[in-house]
């Protein structure tokens, strides 16, 4: 049964709980909800809390424990040699996991029959074409036992959401019941209701914690895997990037320095643009914008914030690299060979910035107290000298906290680089030279063909780790930085 029928079936016991309990409570007080501790709704809520709350944390419980089940089940129908030398048993049930999940979707498009699917003579190459021609993401080395690995993965997943479907229903059951035979005129239903509302708070604030924990979780554990493969050493301190797929020959050199370098490089290019022309704006919109040139000046510099990244992206392809070729290029100062190097994507990038840097500069300008800006004028000075002497050394740490928020966000950006840096690895500081960053190379270890359990798949997740700590520590500097200046001026 799909989790939405099944979501539906609990929500529409949940609905008919609330009228039952509702109106049975009316009938307990003789039709005077003035005989009622609490109002009749509450009552209702009662019945319904207890219907969705039991019902939903079984659902969820369960979807989070039946994978680890299903794994150290089908893990054990493996044969070791399948394992290849230098991989792991969890590696290749990470391409069991895959199989299965592609053969579910192919069944849903109709490119697979069920019969196919789950027959466990099947042909493995046909299989596997049938999976790539419906735009599945699978390798070139599934084998008959990660097939019939996966075919049992996709039976017991069935079976136990079977079984998954019944008992949730059941308990949404059994908890109207409950909530509804608990209704009587003196019942706390009121106390019972908010006290339920404010733990479903919780566990809504909670959802956003325990994402990250998931994710830096599953960065941690592939991370690790890679690392069994591939030295550390290399990782981190080699300067070559060359990734050698499988059937094409040689080792991979997968050294990170050349990614983080153009990751670093383009960032910089981006804040040099972003940084003056957003400050400025800032400092313009604040303290000598009329608020009417404000009011419309403000939420049209926002605007280039609200614009997809793919579109600056066919900007800098399209409109800005071959302008810069036409000026820097063989017909030009003969600086620059293609349309795609560090200055297109940095140019491109600092203007997606300027929002960032002038939003929040803007904000933290006009929070500092008008005070200080009359004691200047108080004293003789211009409002240029206010703005320089007073007013930006008073707000430089919160600025500073927005430049870095927004060297973060230039660290992690994806699509301009592809499509306008280039694709090259390299350590160079010509700025008219095509790079790449730690996000293109992500994107394009993960849509390669190499096996899910090698070290250039692998090598994604080691990227993305390392991409996130950098963030992330910009982030901390930022924000405390921020909260600094919030005490030292509020």
């Amino acid at each position: 049964m799909p989790i939405l029928w099944l979501f539906l079936i609990v929500s529409a016991i949940a609905a008919v709980g609330y009228l039952l309990g509702r109106t049975r409570a009316l009938q307990n007080a003789g039709g005077d909800s003035r005989n009622l501790h609490s109002l009749p709704s509450f009552y209702g809520a009662n019945v319904a809390l207890k219907t969705l709350v039991p019902a939903f944390g079984l659902l969820i419980v369960w979807l989070l424990a039946q994978p680890f089940f299903l794994n150290a089940q089908v893990s054990d129908m493996i044969p070791d040699s399948v394992i290849k030398e230098g991989s792991s048993r969890s590696l290749v049930m990470a391409e069991v996991r895959r199989t299965a999940a592609g053969l579910d979707n192919a069944v849903a498009q109709g490119t697979l029959t069920q019969n196919t699917a789950s027959d466990a003579d099947a042909n493995v190459a046909e299989i596997t074409q049938l999976l790539k021609d419906a735009g599945q993401v699978v390798t070139s080395d599934i084998t008959q036992p990660v097939l019939r690995a996966a075919q049992s993965y996709r039976a017991m997943s069935s079976t136990g959401y079977a079984i998954m479907s019944v008992a949730v229903v059941a308990v949404a059951l059994i908890g109207a019941v409950a909530g509804w035979l608990q209704t009587n005129a003196e019942y706390r239903a009121r106390n019972v209701v908010e006290q339920g509302v404010r733990v479903l708070l919780l566990a809504a604030a909670s959802v956003a914690i325990l994402t990250t924990v998931g994710i830096v979780l599953s960065l941690v554990f592939n991370t690790w895997e890679f690392f069994k493969l591939y030295p550390a050493s290399d990782f981190f301190f080699g300067m070559t990037w060359a990734p050698s797929f499988s059937g094409r020959g040689g080792l991979s050199e997968l050294g990170i320095l050349p990614l983080l370098w153009g990751t670093l490089y383009i960032s910089v290019v981006a804040l040099l643009v972003a940084v003056p022309i957003g400050l400025f704006a800032a400092i313009y919109l604040s303290e000598y914008a009329s608020s009417r040139l404000r009011s419309v000046a403000k939420p049209l510099l926002e605007v280039l914030a609200g614009i997809p990244t793919i579109v600056y992206g066919l900007f800098a392809l399209l409109t800005v690299g071959p302008l810069l070729l036409d000026v820097f290029g063989e017909s030009g100062l003969g600086w620059m060979k293609a349309g795609t190097a560090v200055m297109t994507a940095g140019l491109v990038m600092g203007i997606m910035l300027i929002p960032f840097v002038s939003s929040l500069s803007d904000d933290i300008i006009n929070a500092v107290p008008q005070a200080m800006r009359d004691g200047s004028y108080g004293l003789g000075a211009t409002q240029s000298e206010t703005i320089r002497q007073v007013v930006l050394p008073a707000a430089l740490p919160g600025i500073v906290g927005a430049i870095l928020l927004a060297a973060s966000r230039a660290i992690g950006e994806t699509m301009i680089v592809v499509l306008g840096a280039g694709a090259a690895a390299r350590l160079s500081l010509n700025p008219f030279e095509a790079m790449t960053t730690v996000t293109a190379k992500i994107v394009s270890q993960l849509t390669g063909d190499a096996d899910f359990a090698s070290p250039e798949a692998l090598v994604a997740f080691a990227l993305g780790m390392t991409l996130f700590i950098l963030t992330l520590g910009l982030n901390v500097c930022a924000l405390y930085i921020v909260r600094k200046y919030r005490e030292q001026y509020e």
